[in-house]
C-alpha cells in the first residue's frame, strides 16, 4: 500500500461518514469476528486496521487479559482508530504503525488475526502471508475478508455508472486490485503457498446497508474508495451533474424504509500457522 491510503482526502471523508461507514461495515465486522473466534486471553493481530475494525471488537472479546495490536502503515488512521478505543475505554487495544510486508513482531507472538478488507491491497500477499506465518503461535489461525466480484450492487450503482461516463481503465493497471481475490480459491491459494494449513474459504453474502440517502452513497465511495481514483480524477466537471443522477437512481432501487440496502458478496478465508 502508499500514501494515498492515508491521504487527506480520505481522513476527511473517514471522519465526515464515520457513523454512516461503520454501519454499513459492521455486518462483515461480526461476520469475520465470529468466523476468527477470539477468546478470553489471546495476543491478536489486526493487518491493515484502518480505523479500528475488526480490532475495536475482538478488543473487547479478548479482555481482560487478552490484548489486540492494531497495524497499518497510516499514522492518521490509526490515530482515529486509537480514539475510538479510548472512547470505548479499551486498555488493551494497542496501534503500531508498519508494513505488513515486514511484520516488526518477534516469531510466534499472536494467537489470532484478522484482517478485512486488507488482504487484496497488499503488493506482495504471498511475501505478507509468510511473515505473518511467522509471527503466529503454531497453530494460530489466520482469518480474511475479502470483496467477492466487481459485479454486485454497491459498486455497479456507483462506480460501474462513473466508469461507464469516462471510459479508460476502471482500476490502475498499476496498483493493486479490490477484487483480486474474488475468484473462488483465489485466496486459499495464496494461504497454501506462504505455508498456512488447513486452509478453508467460503462467498457470503452478507449485508451492507447505508442508513441515509441514495445521494450521499456515491459521494462517499468516491471519497473513500481509494483504488479508484485515478478513474475519478479523469471524469470531468460538465459530466459529474449525469452521473450522480443515474448513481442515485440506480441506489434508490436498493431501498428499504429510511436505509439502502445492498448486500455484498464477501470472500471469507482462513489458514493455521
Amino acid at each position: 500500500m502508499d500514501a494515498s491510503w492515508g491521504s487527506s482526502y480520505r481522513l476527511v471523508a473517514a471522519d465526515r461518514w464515520r457513523m454512516q461507514s461503520a454501519y454499513m461495515g459492521h455486518f462483515v465486522t461480526e461476520a469475520l469476528v465470529d468466523y476468527a473466534h477470539p477468546a478470553a486471553g489471546m495476543n491478536v493481530l489486526d493487518l491493515a486496521s484502518g480505523t479500528g475494525e475488526p480490532a475495536i471488537t475482538v478488543a473487547r472479546l479478548v479482555s481482560p487479559e487478552g490484548k489486540v495490536t492494531a497495524l497499518d502503515q497510516s499514522p492518521e488512521l490509526l490515530e482515529i482508530a486509537a480514539r475510538r478505543a479510548r472512547e470505548k475505554r479499551l486498555a488493551n487495544f494497542v496501534t503500531r504503525v508498519a508494513d505488513a510486508h515486514h511484520l516488526p513482531f518477534p516469531d510466534k507472538s499472536f494467537d489470532l488475526a484478522t484482517c478485512r478488507f486488507g488482504v487484496m491491497f497488499f503488493a506482495d500477499p504471498q511475501r505478507a502471508l509468510i511473515d505473518l506465518r511467522r509471527v503466529l503461535k503454531p497453530g494460530a489461525r489466520a482469518c480474511f475478508a475479502a470483496w467477492g466480484p466487481f459485479e454486485q450492487p454497491y459498486w455497479q450503482s456507483t462506480m460501474k455508472i462513473v466508469h461507464q461516463h469516462v471510459g479508460g481503465n476502471l482500476l490502475d493497471p498499476d496498483s493493486p486490485d479490490p477484487f483480486r481475490f474474488s475468484t473462488p480459491g483465489a485466496l486459499s491459494e495464496v494461504l497454501r503457498s506462504a505455508g498456512f494449513r488447513d486452509v478453508e474459504e467460503s462467498t457470503c453474502n452478507l449485508p451492507w446497508t447505508w442508513p441515509g440517502k441514495a445521494s450521499e452513497v456515491l459521494e462517499y465511495a468516491c471519497s473513500c474508495s481509494t483504488p479508484f481514483q485515478p478513474m475519478l480524477k479523469r471524469v470531468p466537471q460538465d459530466k459529474w451533474p449525469a452521473i450522480r443522477a443515474e448513481a442515485q437512481a440506480a441506489i434508490e432501487r436498493y431501498r428499504v424504509t429510511d436505509q439502502i440496502h445492498f448486500g455484498a458478496l464477501i470472500v471469507m478465508a482462513s489458514g493455521r500457522a
